[in-house]
């Protein structure tokens, strides 16, 4: 490993951004596939290699492979736990994952019994002593339509009372071409209501400027990608100044958008536009297994593309604690944490 490679690997991270599936590493794909052969599904279908780019439609299909290797309770244990330990092999130390609660009707898998596991799965790595926190986002999926929607946030509503604080929001993602936000707004105001964080992905694709405009009425406490806000790129200014105006934190995913062919090149990243305004940026994975990255590669190149030292990608890693959904108290705990670890890895 080059000394670039080992320092931002040392170097303690958060990762807000991260689809349980898509974060599924080659790996735990392989003892999937050999649970289950009889599917026929090769381990070319379930990434996007070095070199290689993809429509976002055929990224959408590469997560459907994905969900027909993990359908059962035992499998999603097992990719949780694979997932959390990787992250934190890789110098995270606060994890927010995310994912849509399935069923499975072949398998009696219930959506309650979904996020259960993950539950358990977060729970038993805790129990390990691994040197990371993590916490749950229960996703809507824009596809399912405003009933799911909702069911979707009376479960989250139900778990973040009896989960002890490991489920703290709400994702909204899903194929963004498809259904528009107005529809899902009831739901999104119920959960905020309630107390549920709420992290969306908005302007992931250029049609969607009426529909961001509506939900950051809301306004999302986090903003999933955010790719075409900005007028440079078709967005608006007055989307900007209402970004700005509630602070509201982006979590970006550089090499996702680069293979997912939504920005021609890490050079052309929106992460150059929100940085040099000085507003918050988390750098995030969305789908390291997917992507074949990993949250260390993703702060290498945003340093080498922007020409970023070390002393400001720690600051990046520091100002990220703030844009967590865990308490006051736990952000505390992490910035403690990152001042003790401060001297050995600025050195």
């Amino acid at each position: 490993m080059d000394n670039q490679a080992e320092f931002y690997q040392k170097l303690p991270k958060v990762e807000l951004h991260a689809h349980l599936n898509g974060s599924v590493s080659s790996e735990t794909i392989q003892k999937l596939l050999s649970r289950k052969p009889h599917l026929n599904i090769k381990h070319s279908m379930t990434a996007i290699g070095k070199g290689q780019r993809r429509t976002l439609d055929e990224c959408f299909e590469v997560f459907k492979v994905i969900h027909k290797l993990v359908d059962t309770e035992e499998d999603i244990l097992m990719v949780a736990t694979d997932v959390i330990r990787e992250f934190a092999a890789d110098g995270v130390k606060y994890l927010e994952l995310r994912s849509t609660p399935r069923e499975e009707k072949e398998t009696r898998l219930t959506k309650a019994n979904y996020v259960e596991t993950v539950i358990k799965a977060i729970q038993q790595c805790k129990e390990e002593d691994l040197d990371i926190d993590v916490r749950f986002l229960i996703a809507i999926d824009r596809r399912n339509g405003t009933d799911v929607a909702m069911e979707t946030v009376k479960l989250a509503e139900q778990y973040m009372l009896s989960s002890e604080g490991l489920v703290v929001g709400l994702d909204l993602s899903g194929d963004p071409t498809v259904g528009h936000g107005k529809d899902l707004l009831p739901a999104l105001q119920r959960a905020k209501n309630c107390g549920l964080k709420l992290s969306l992905h908005l302007s992931e694709v250029p049609s969607q400027l009426e529909e961001t405009d509506l939900l950051l009425h809301l306004p999302p406490d986090r903003i999933g990608h955010g790719t075409f806000l900005h007028p440079e790129v078709g967005g608006s200014q007055s989307l900007v100044d209402k970004v700005v105006k509630n602070n509201i934190p982006l979590e970006l995913c550089l090499t996702s958008n680069v293979k997912g062919q939504t920005v021609a090149s890490y050079a052309d990243h929106h992460f150059k536009y929100w940085y040099q305004l000085g507003h918050p940026t988390v750098i995030c994975t969305d789908d390291k297994g997917v992507f074949c990255t990993d949250l260390s590669h993703e702060y290498q190149v945003a340093a080498s593309t922007f020409g970023l030292s070390h002393e400001d990608m720690w600051r990046i890693s520091n100002q990220a604690i703030d844009c967590i959904f865990a308490t006051e108290a736990v952000k505390q705990q992490l910035k403690q944490k990152w001042n003790d670890l401060h001297p050995q890895v600025l050195t």
